[in-house]
């Protein structure tokens, strides 16, 4: 239980890991929860690496929770026979077509002339190349170039203006949600949501299929920093991805922005993964920058349950190093002065409608301050408890028993959060009920007979109701 981080690791599969070897490599380093990233490869690919994760689970008798990325309307340059040398100043002329024809650079977006305005700017290849539009003709935009630079086909676009005429759901996303669901994936990552409606359409989607995978919803549009409450309301969780919204806003707005959605996230019991650029240095090098390195501290000062790998572990030459990297900022993070401990947010407490759980969250988290204790115990059948607890960033681990693994994945992710399956049907809180946690707590939690432990849930049907009660116990005393 020493070693035990409180803030998860994720790391993207490509080229790079996507072998059983190598995929065990990055678990047994330190990584939660594997990505897949829709946006790569093929349905065959991806089946391959979700088999070597379960095939890891039952060998190393854990559970190990999978985030399928779903692509989404990402906008791009059609085909060009020659790259492109423009210059600053000049005038270039763009409509939807898979071709140039004519000397009109094509673009795979059917909606870009409704959606692109007179004075607004776009961008291309990762915010490289700059353009403002200064005539809109029917379906032909002319622009004039801001960057010198070479226009390359298939390259990226932003347009951090309006992208109304958009489905926020390709039919390549919609094939692998099927897959998602088929596979039952725990996590699915939305991808350029701008309101909460486009999660929404998502959520109905996996309804009607009978499925309750969870959605991230990844925050990488303005629309959507503006609309950030009532998408957090509606999602499972947040992603701060930090690629194309650097893109799409002003880079120097990023930081304030990423404090501010994790700490709302935070007040609303959702859980937060902050993404993009963590390690980037390390796809080449051996070590990070110490940029880099302050970068992954602070996302988890700023209060994130999750740091995730993208090309690092994808395509990098140094994956599990990149993973022991993330490990050793996270425990030393965690250690420092710095980070909150044993204490709810300010808001969530003012705002939680539960108050009976809030009463014991806080009481638990005064606990874990002042009494020497290992571990937090949470008997759960929903997730609520730990997923509660969790916002209270308990200096020990919250382990958190329950007989569902789909359930026990999900939560996995929370900050803190430890899963153990463990079947408590017809529970009570007597000693041989006792005595039956205390050899599940020594065997299968690893921890050690005259341990102080708090255990909390609810009573008498732990299957449903509310956080409802707190014993102070000693492993071991119930014999």
């Amino acid at each position: 239980m020493d070693s035990y981080t409180m803030t998860k690791i994720v790391a993207t599969l490509g080229p790079a890991s996507s072998s059983k070897e190598m995929i065990k490599k990055l678990y047994e380093a330190g990584v939660t929860m594997f990505r897949i990233n829709s946006s790569h490869g093929d349905h065959e690919f991806h089946q391959k690496n979700v088999d070597y994760i379960r095939e890891l689970e039952k060998e190393e008798h854990t559970l190990i929770p999978i985030l399928l990325d779903l692509q989404g309307p990402k906008i791009r340059v059609g085909l060009l026979e020659n790259s492109i040398e423009i210059k600053k100043g000049e005038i270039l002329r763009f409509r939807h077509a898979s071709e140039m024809v004519d000397g009109i650079i094509p673009v795979d977006y059917e909606g870009i002339a409704k959606d692109v305005k007179v004075g607004e700017k776009f961008l291309i290849d990762d915010g490289k190349l700059q353009f403002e539009a200064t005539e809109v003709n029917g379906d032909v935009i002319s622009a004039k170039v801001l960057t010198d630079g070479v226009l390359k086909q298939r390259k990226g676009i932003n347009i951090p203006g309006a992208t109304g005429s958009i489905n926020v759901l390709t039919e390549r996303d919609l094939t692998f949600v099927d897959f998602a669901v088929k596979n039952k994936i725990d996590y699915l990552g939305l991808s350029f949501v701008r309101e909460a409606k486009d999660v929404i359409q998502l959520r109905e989607i996996l309804t009607s299929k009978g499925s309750d995978i969870r959605i991230v919803s990844k925050i990488e549009k303005p629309q959507a920093v503006n609309n950030i409450d009532n998408i957090i309301e509606a999602s499972d969780g947040i992603m701060v991805a930090r690629g194309d919204l650097g893109i799409e806003i002003s880079t120097e707005q990023v930081p304030i922005v990423q404090k501010n959605i994790i700490r709302k996230a935070n007040q609303k019991r959702k859980v937060v993964i902050v993404a993009t650029q963590m390690l980037e240095s390390m796809t080449e090098n051996p070590i990070p920058t110490r940029a880099e390195t302050s970068d992954v501290a602070n996302a988890i000062l700023d209060g994130t349950d999750a740091i995730m790998l993208s090309g690092e572990t994808a395509m990098g030459a140094y994956p599990v190093e990149a993973v022991n990297m993330m490990h050793k900022i996270s425990v030393t993070t965690e250690n420092s002065t710095f980070c909150r401990k044993n204490k709810f947010p300010r808001k969530m407490v003012d705002e939680e409608k539960n108050s009976q759980a809030m009463a014991i969250g806080m009481s638990i988290a005064d606990m874990t301050k002042k009494m020497n204790v290992k571990a937090v115990v949470a008997l759960t059948g929903s997730g609520f408890t730990p997923i509660f607890l969790s916002e209270g960033r308990l200096s020990v681990p919250i382990l958190a028993c329950c007989p569902n693994e789909h359930t026990l994945r999900a939560i996995k992710l929370y900050r803190g959060v430890q899963p153990i399956s463990f079947n408590f049907a017809e529970i009570k809180i007597d000693r041989p009920t006792l005595q039956k946690l205390d050899e599940f707590l020594v065997h299968e939690a690893h921890l050690s007979y005259d341990d102080l432990v708090i255990v909390t849930g609810s009573v008498p049907n732990l299957m449903v109701g509310g956080t409802n009660f707190i014993k102070i116990h000693q492993i071991g005393s119930a014999r």
